[in-house]
């Protein structure tokens, strides 16, 4: 492929550049070749901004019981309760990860999982909810 060439004569010439000029702390697969300049980090922190701020009006126009996970999944849970048979029957179980999964997705939009000091997976609100409806025990009546 063309662009591979490219890109293998473009790491040599830097190679052949350093060692020229004497830099002994660098490390084979640690290239800066893949780092960002000034320009584009803030043009991809603005850009970032932009969705995050879109992001936070995904559900303004919903009413407050069909975009909080925990208040869907309480619906669920009673109907689970109240009429087992038909819970069974209409395969919600299946159902729920679709069902779950934009508001989830938007909840996580800003989640770094690289970030050390980034929440961690379990410490969010909706993996809460999703993990305390699925150990909430079953009416044994």
């Amino acid at each position: 492929d063309n662009s591979d060439e490219l890109i293998t004569k473009y790491r040599t010439c830097r190679r052949q550049v350093r060692e020229g000029s004497g830099e002994a702390d660098h490390h084979e697969g640690m290239s800066t070749d893949d780092e960002l300049t000034p320009a584009e980090v803030t043009e991809f922190q603005r850009s970032k901004d932009n969705v995050l701020e879109d992001s936070r009006k995904i559900f303004e126009d919903v009413h407050a019981d069909f975009c909080d996970i925990r208040k869907i999944l309480l619906k669920f849970q009673e109907w689970k309760e109240k009429f087992p048979d038909s819970y069974c029957d209409a395969y919600i179980g299946f159902c729920l990860p679709k069902l779950l999964n934009p508001l989830i997705r938007v909840q996580l939009i800003d989640w770094n999982p690289l970030e050390q000091n980034g929440t961690e997976l379990e410490e969010m609100p909706w993996f809460r909810a999703v993990e305390e409806f699925s150990d909430a025990k079953e009416v044994s009546e």
